[in-house]
């Protein structure tokens, strides 16, 4: 995963509040639970030390779905604010969180949020009917979520039973007008896959529509079509159970993602191009080595020292002793190893700690080997 969008966040001036929380709003209560929530988690960091101006930052950005809107439909939210009550991180989860977070720390406590954003796998969402579709898009993270609606004609839009001559005419008619209305869809989803890193496009609605729609895709998203029986376009028709399989699938491609990244730590590793284990994925970072880092979910519960910049990281006194750096502090792994991959343009996936080879709780995929880099056994 690109998390060049965490940046923000560690420009910004520190303490943080990090906070995972569940805002959904779907019952007759919505309003006050969601209230009570927040009270909940304001109260929390206000224990905890967290300013004013901070607090009523993180109060306002989760209060937003009793104002309605797309704030409204969110089931996970994950903001971070920076000391000075700027909000430097405000993403969509992709479900309530399974690790709820409430901290006031000198560090951000990422790892919860990168393990369920929303747009861990960039995908679209279609559903169509004779007249146009809606589509959403789940984009990277980093970026909102796109909605939009796309519109035909309907002038003869129905074919009818006229009778004579004309039937023929009125059919014919009819069904260009539908091919047309997919075109402009169509045409929508390429510019789409051409413009964003899209894995699948799930298209519902209209039987007929979503034939149309299917039969005449090319370009990049004509291998990315996945199809579905349920859901509609029209009013009060059911979308919910199409933003199941759209988890659903999200949580396919997860899976696929974590096995591959496990994959291809074992293969570099036969080449000499990956490292495991916290000292030596420390000083790969420490000379920006690193392309890609693995994190179990699980982390262990140790710390690293770390200098004024987040390259300079050591698992003990003796590295800052080493590298001259006399300012440091200890800060636990994980955070350490995020904020040093943010500062070396590095990517990052989370994978179980289960699936990680020797139950380690970090490896790393490089960018380049030198002397001092562990060889392949």
């Amino acid at each position: 995963m690109d998390v060049s969008f965490l940046a923000p966040v560690f420009a910004a001036p520190g303490p943080y509040a990090t906070v995972c929380a569940d805002v959904t709003h779907t019952t007759e209560n919505a309003d006050t639970e969601l209230e009570l929530k927040v009270r909940a988690i304001t109260e929390q960091l206000e224990g905890q030390g967290a300013p004013e101006p901070v607090v009523q930052a993180v109060r306002d950005r989760l209060l937003e779905g009793n104002e309605g809107g797309e704030a409204g439909t969110l089931r996970g939210r994950a903001v971070v604010v920076a000391a000075d009550g700027s909000v430097v991180l405000d993403e969509v989860l992709a479900d309530v969180p399974r690790d709820p977070v409430v901290e006031w720390a000198a560090q951000p406590h990422l790892l919860p949020v990168l393990r369920q954003l929303a747009g861990r796998v960039p995908h679209a969402v279609v559903i169509t009917d004779r007249a146009g579709a809606d589509v959403s898009v789940a984009s990277l993270a980093g970026h909102p979520e796109l909605e939009q609606q796309v519109e035909g004609r309907t002038f003869h839009m129905r074919k009818v039973k006229v009778g004579g001559w004309a039937h023929n005419t009125y059919m014919h008619t009819a069904e260009n007008q539908w091919e047309e209305n997919a075109g402009l869809v169509g045409d929508e989803l390429s510019s789409l896959a051409r413009r964003l890193p899209l894995r699948f496009v799930l298209v519902a609605g209209d039987v007929r529509a979503r034939q149309i729609l299917t039969d005449t895709a090319k370009g990049t998203w004509a291998d990315l079509v996945v199809t579905t029986d349920e859901g509609g376009r029209a009013a009060g028709a059911d979308r919910e159970v199409v933003q199941r399989r759209a988890a659903e699938l999200v949580a396919e491609y997860e899976a696929h993602d974590e096995a591959d990244a496990v994959e291809k730590i074992q293969s570099a590793a036969a080449h000499g191009l990956a490292v495991t284990g916290t000292p030596s994925v420390v000083e790969a970072l420490r000379k920006s080595q690193v392309e890609t880092l693995v994190l179990a979910d699980r982390p262990d519960d140790e710390e690293l020292v770390v200098g004024p910049d987040p390259l300079l990281l050591g698992t003990g006194q003796g590295d800052m002793e080493a590298l001259g750096v006399q300012d440091a502090q200890s800060v636990p792994a994980d955070r350490a190893l995020v904020a040093a991959a943010v500062a070396s343009d590095a990517g990052v996936v989370v994978v179980p700690r289960s699936a990680m080879p020797g139950d380690i709780p970090v490896a790393a995929i490089l960018r380049y080997t030198d002397d001092s880099t562990p060889k392949a056994q």
